[in-house]
């Protein structure tokens, strides 16, 4: 898959301020691509020189073969922009605010209208396309939030906490609709304090930490810079005939079991972090005549993996 962003040894300085210190990753053409770190890790800056709407000193930035400080109307054109802060005026309707903000990128006349329509249907609010957002849910803001700045049908989208303080059902809304996007081969950068949706969304994460990338990779890539294990903890009927020290010996025989311990009526068992078939392992335990009550697989979460890989945590 070709890469629609190229970030090359990127430095954006303040001052004696270092805010991204030599920064490199890619993103692919129609993935969704996190980019997590905590506060004042460069993210921000890392974006808005992306949106070119930051000079840099060294390095490159390129959007789909573009380098972005010689090619700075061409790069907006292709970019929408979700930001955290809502960006709507209160006392235009939700047609006439996404019709605002997609004029901005020369659309016009029935082209025009039919984005519109397009982006309001698209997140659920084109039977509210006349009413203000002053009236609206902060639900229905941010989803109006997204119509303007998909509605000029970007190939890249960037979206910054989209979901802030929305209820439960808006955040599902979006969320599918992001995985719809994407659907669509539009690439998205994601951010977000959520680690649960960036685990749901994302086909890749960058952690970025004091302006520098700390890591990048898929979920279990991170999951594997920071522990080689998987583990099970089953819990099982009280045996008086059991012998752990005999179950230990032998359980560690099989195939990719790094450790195994027993306290009182729970198993806990290590395996190698690409172990997937445990099937076997549940004939195993069946044999010896274990009653099996439950079952929980122990991976670290995109929680543990920040801060074991930053020594913050994301808030």
């Amino acid at each position: 898959m070709e890469n629609f962003i190229e970030v090359l040894k990127l430095v954006k300085n303040y001052g004696d301020f270092c805010a991204v210190d030599n920064l490199s990753f890619e993103v692919k053409k129609g993935e969704i691509f996190g980019l997590l770190g905590p506060n004042g890790a460069g993210k921000s800056t890392t974006i808005n020189i992306l949106s070119s709407l930051l000079t840099y000193q060294k390095g490159s930035a390129k959007i789909n073969g573009l380098e972005v400080s010689k090619n700075a109307s061409k790069v907006k054109a292709l970019i929408g922009l979700v930001p955290q802060d809502i960006a709507l005026y209160d006392y235009l309707s939700a047609y006439e605010n996404v019709s605002f903000f997609a004029s901005c990128y020369g659309l016009k006349g029935q082209d025009l209208k039919n984005a519109v329509n397009d982006a309001l249907e698209f997140v659920g609010l084109l039977d509210k396309a006349k009413l203000k957002p002053k009236k609206m849910s902060g639900g229905m803001k941010r989803r109006l939030n997204i119509a303007c700045g998909i509605a000029h049908r970007p190939q890249l989208i960037i979206m910054d906490e989209p979901t802030v303080g929305v209820d439960t059902q808006s955040r599902d809304y979006i969320l599918n609709s992001i995985k719809k996007l994407r659907e669509n081969g539009v690439t998205i950068i994601y951010t977000s304090h959520y680690m649960n949706e960036v685990e749901e969304l994302c086909d890749r994460i960058a952690i970025v930490d004091h302006g520098k990338l700390v890591a990048c990779g898929s979920k279990n890539e991170l999951i594997a810079l920071t522990t080689d294990v998987k583990s099970f903890q089953i819990k099982f009927k009280s045996l008086s005939t059991f012998h752990s020290e005999k179950f230990i010996i032998e359980t560690l025989n099989l195939p990719s079991i790094k450790n195994v311990s027993i306290n009182e009526n729970m198993i806990k068992i290590d395996t190698a972090l690409d172990y997937s078939d445990i099937s076997h392992l549940f004939d195993y335990l069946k044999d010896k005549n274990i009653e099996i009550i439950a079952i929980q697989t122990l991976v670290p979460d995109l929680d543990t993996v920040f801060l074991a890989l930053t020594g913050r945590e994301i808030r």
